[in-house]
């Protein structure tokens, strides 16, 4: 079973911050993307340790971001899958860029997207995009959608 949770921030741009995420991530044994760069900042922490992602998400709280918000505290990943009807084991519906509009095998995507550490990404709709690869962006859009100053997602 995987865990997640998600943070929105006002920025991510210090990388000496980034770096602490980045030794955080390989520590707990965590993946986790970042959208960095500017506003909004948005983190996304992913493991198979409920522990893991409170032990990531407590560092986090400790750099002090401006406008800290816990959008989706840690959780079971398959019961945020369930409560979109979706299958609790997340699939990609994107086809690989590499091969030119055909899938490759899920299997070996989820193991290369699953390896713990820090990925980032520079606008919210990469960001998506890396969503719905994980197969989990109707549990994405339903956390964006909640938070009352969703604009700044967009």
């Amino acid at each position: 079973m995987l865990f997640n949770a998600l943070i929105r921030t006002h920025h991510i741009t210090s990388r000496k911050k980034v770096s602490a995420l980045k030794r955080a991530a390989d520590s707990h044994n965590c993946f986790v993307l970042l959208r960095s760069g500017g506003c909004p900042g948005i983190m996304y922490v992913e493991s198979k340790d409920k522990d893991a992602v409170e032990a990531w998400v407590t560092v986090v709280k400790k750099l002090r971001y401006k406008d800290f918000q816990l959008v989706a505290r840690p959780g079971s990943l398959q019961d945020a899958s369930e409560d979109h009807g979706q299958s609790s084991a997340p699939t990609s519906r994107r086809p690989d860029k590499a091969t030119s509009g055909t899938k490759f095998s899920l299997k070996s995507e989820r193991e290369h997207v699953d390896k713990p550490g820090l990925r980032e990404v520079e606008s919210v709709k990469e960001f998506g995009g890396m969503m719905e690869d994980r197969g989990i962006r109707a549990w994405w859009r339903k956390r964006k959608l909640e938070d009352h100053s969703s604009t700044i997602f967009d």
